[in-house]
Formats: structure tokens, sequence, C-alpha cells
């Protein structure tokens, strides 16, 4: 064995160790095919990101530990945020933490390129705010419109280009401008352990339960059982990934199932 190759397995556990560390603990292991520069380019990178990091740390009103900032990051009333370890905000983020309850970030939040994090969307009247958990992932160019209140448990992940919009405009007046005529709010509410597939969109009101899965391009307009698999416009569960489960649907029960 030569020792560049020792020199490059030693630099692999070290990064997989320190990743692990900024993650709690959690086991992270680097590709093993990664060379030597591939290794030095992310962690500059990353040790960038955490330079840019470090003026919205002392921004915020709590954080426990780093946050790694990409170019273009942009973030506005940063005192209502909360973060937990390793928040990754990605180039071209953009947060108005604007609301009452404010803005909270679990430990290990990704969010990626270019997505939107918007809670109040007139000074007329605040949003609510935002709770993710730990362990989340957004997307790229995802929009999270959290005027009515979102929530997202430990563990979920969304593509590219999925959004949330939790808030309603009335329009029962036909005489009235719809802009003039209020807003409706009840929240969206996304359990553990979901996935949310690219281009999916969730509206207001909604419950999304447990361990599911939301394919690509699905609008999802009401409650979603956990463990479903949900696809269509609008979204319908085609299947359980728990059939088992009492209450589950069964095969014959599903009439129609929406391409994916």
């Amino acid at each position: 064995m030569s020792a560049s190759t020792t020199r490059g397995g030693l630099l692999h556990r070290l990064a997989s160790r320190l990743a692990s560390r900024l993650k709690g603990g959690e086991a992270y292991r680097l590709d093993p095919d990664m060379s030597p520069r591939m290794l030095a380019d992310v962690t500059a990178r990353r040790g960038f990101a955490a330079l840019r990091g470090l003026r919205f740390r002392l921004r915020f009103g709590a954080g426990r530990g780093l946050i790694f900032a990409g170019h273009n990051v942009r973030i506005h009333h940063a005192y209502q945020i909360r973060a937990g370890r390793s928040l990754i905000l990605e180039d071209g983020v953009y947060i108005d933490a604007l609301s009452r309850q404010g803005v909270h970030f679990g430990n290990n939040v990704t969010i990626a390129k270019y997505a939107i994090i918007q809670v109040t969307g007139v000074a007329q009247n605040l949003g609510v705010g935002l709770r993710l958990g730990n362990h989340v992932g957004l997307g790229a160019f995802n929009f999270i419109g959290a005027q009515g209140g979102v929530s997202i448990g430990d563990n979920v992940i969304c593509g590219p280009r999925v959004s949330f919009h939790a808030e309603n405009h009335v329009y029962s007046d036909p005489d009235t401008p719809i802009r003039l005529q209020g807003v409706t709010r009840r929240g969206i509410v996304v359990e553990d352990d979901c996935w949310i597939g690219a281009g999916a969109m969730v509206l207001d009101g909604v419950r999304i339960g447990k361990g599911t899965v939301v394919a690509a391009g699905a609008i999802v307009t009401r409650d979603v059982p956990p463990y479903s698999v949900v696809a269509g416009v609008p979204a319908r569960v085609i299947k359980s990934r728990r059939p088992e489960q009492p209450g589950a649907l069964s095969e014959k029960d599903l009439t129609t199932t929406p391409e994916f």
C-alpha cells in the first residue's frame, strides 16, 4: 500500500469523524471513492461556508452550533430565528422570519439552493411561524408560505420545487375584490419520516401522516393517513406502506391509480 493511499484513507477517516461530530454523533461516512483533491475541495468549501455563517449566527435569536451559509443568502428578522446544530443554508436561500411565533430549525437541517421561506405576507396580518424538526432537508427552489403556520417533523425530505401554502383567500363575495375579502388560515402539519417528491404542492389545512410518500407533482388538498403513498391532482392514496395496519386501503379499494 502506497503512502499516498494511506494518507488518503486517514483523511477520509478524519473528515468522516468530524462530520459525525458536527451532526451530534450520527454515523457519517464519506464515499471512499473521493480523492484527496475532492476531499480538500469539499472541506474548503464547508470552511468558507462556516465563516460566512458566523454573521448570521450572531444575529439569530438563539443557536446551538455552526451555520454553513452559501453565497447570496438573505435573511430578514433574523432575531426571530432559533437554530439547532449544523444548519446549512445553500446559495441564494431567502428567509423572512417576521411572524408571531418565529422560525425554529432543529438539528442538522439543510435548506438547498434558492429555497424561499416567507412567514408573513403583509404587515397588516402577521403570519404564525415555521417549525422544522431534526434531520430535515428542503430541496432546491422549495417555497414555504407559513402565514397560517407550518410544522414539519423529524427526518422529512423534500425534492426540488416543493411548495407549502398555509393560507387561502376568501372569495365568497363576487362584488368585492378578492384581495379585500381576507384570508383563512388553518396551518399545515407534516409528521415524521415523510418524503415529498419533486414539484409537489401542499395546501392549507392539510396534515400528512407519519411515514408518507408524496409522489412528484402531486397536489395535496386533504389529510393523508400515516404510511400512505399518494399521487395525482388532487392527491389520492394509491397504496399503504403498511397494508396490515387497521384502516389501510387494500388493492380492491383502489378504483384508480394516478400516473406518477
